[in-house]
């Protein structure tokens, strides 16, 4: 699987919320080009001080905007003068996240002249390599892959100017601060560094200390808030009930998250939801990595409207039209509630999360939305509660969906002859991929 920087047509821009930030022309017609026009509150506070060279130092949840918050004055910057080797770095926990942020710089930085490579594992080592041997401006990476090429000897980050460490909490939760540590250590200490993170205490407090200088602090979306957009519901019901109401929900319109806590049982509820007639599929890191590319897509395009998640995948979904986030399994604390639940109402939009719970787990629950903030009351829910047709709509489930008819959304590419132009060898037949 490669990765490939998308084309995005720039068109002329007349608004000025962010040429006001100091985002020059250049990127402002590339965001008018995917109908962005104004800044989320996370770009308003953190670009200005960015473009100046400060460190910064942004907390907010994800889907607040985070990426063009530290891409934009990134990109400004580098552009302003030009130098050898690897400007710009931005170290993410994972390969699916590495490849949203890459999506979105490559089009901004081809604007100003400056390219992109994503460094992720699961991926061909060929393309990467060759990109540290011809020289590249930015590097998205995931930290175990880019110590993997730092290790051999094939990249080099002393010519880093700016630096980008996302979702630092997830990058700590995943256990990679050791890798972290010694990529950060590979780039100049006068470099600019700007850190973003739902949350700032233990790892994350210490490598403020040890790497950034001075940061200025910008706070949006806290993580202990529950967003007006975002509405919470703990419904309670009985073990027999369970499977037909989340095979109701899962069933509305709209695309939704479900969450399992374990492999098994993601793909256990993918299934049921299937035969039950929704069409949904299984996201998690039994998966090879082309598998889980092929379903992610498939969820963000439309094609996969249900998606069935463990936690440590869903960390790479960063889809802002997810109007539905179902916890058939509740989360292990109140931080990975706060991020199963930061999956939807995002960039703005309204977002339901709905928690299927038995009673013998309510206290637990209960504990755990404390720490998260979040407040919501118990309620006993059975089939046929009004409540069910007011988040679900009415009951639209289908035929069942066969697994045949699964396995050809979510299958690789199909491989072709490339039709003959000439009398040739059969040991001359090409092959080329069918879109």
């Amino acid at each position: 699987m490669e990765w490939t920087a998308p084309e995005v047509k720039a068109v002329a821009s007349t608004s000025t919320g962010f040429a006001d930030l100091g985002v020059p022309s250049e990127l402002t017609a590339v965001l008018a080009g995917l109908g962005i026009t104004e800044p989320f509150p996370i770009q308003t506070a953190t670009i200005p001080d960015a473009l100046e060279g400060r460190d910064v130092l942004g907390r907010g949840r994800t889907g607040s905007g985070k990426t063009l918050g530290f891409g934009l004055p990134m990109l400004t910057r580098l552009s302003t003068k030009r130098g050898m080797g690897v400007r710009g770095l931005v170290l993410v926990p994972t390969r699916e996240l590495a490849m949203q942020v890459a999506d979105v710089l490559a089009p901004l930085a081809r604007a100003t002249g400056l390219d992109v490579t994503l460094v992720a594992g699961g991926m061909p080592y060929g393309p990467q390599l060759r990109a540290f041997e011809r020289g590249v401006d930015v590097v998205v990476a995931t930290p175990g892959r880019l110590v993997d090429l730092l290790d051999q000897g094939a990249a080099s980050l002393s010519s880093v100017e700016v630096t980008v460490i996302d979702e630092a909490d997830h990058m700590a939760d995943l256990g990679f601060w050791p890798a972290v540590t010694r990529i950060v250590d590979e780039t100049p200490a006068e470099g600019q560094r700007l850190l973003f993170s739902a949350t700032l205490d233990g790892a994350v407090d210490r490598l403020v200390k040890r790497y950034m200088h001075d940061p200025v602090h910008h706070e949006v979306d806290p993580a202990q808030s529950s967003i007006s957009t975002m509405r919470h519901e703990f419904w309670l019901v009985a073990p027999h009930h369970k499977n037909d109401l989340s095979n109701r929900i899962a069933s509305r319109g709209g695309r939704t998250l479900v969450f399992a806590r374990t492999q098994q049982g993601a793909e256990r509820i993918a299934e049921r939801l299937r035969q039950a007639g929704v069409l949904a599929g299984a996201l998690h890191g039994g998966l090879t990595q082309g598998a889980r590319a092929r379903v992610l897509a498939a969820f963000k395009e439309g094609r996969l409207p249900v998606l069935v998640a463990t936690d440590v995948a869903a960390r790479g979904i960063h889809v802002d039209d997810v109007s539905l986030v179902l916890q058939i399994d509740p989360p292990a604390n109140g931080k990975d509630y706060l991020h199963r639940s930061g999956r939807t109402a995002r960039a703005g939009e309204d977002g339901v999360v709905v928690s299927l719970l038995l009673r013998h787990q309510r206290r637990q629950v209960a504990m755990l939305a404390q720490a998260a903030g979040v407040h919501a009351e118990f309620v006993e829910v059975a089939p046929g509660d009004p409540r069910i047709t007011e988040i679900a709509g009415e009951d639209t489930a289908g035929e069942p969906v066969s697994e045949e008819q699964y396995a050809a959304l979510v299958a690789p590419p199909v491989l072709r002859r490339r039709p003959r132009t000439g009398p040739r060898s059969p040991r001359q037949g090409g092959w080329q991929r069918r879109s």
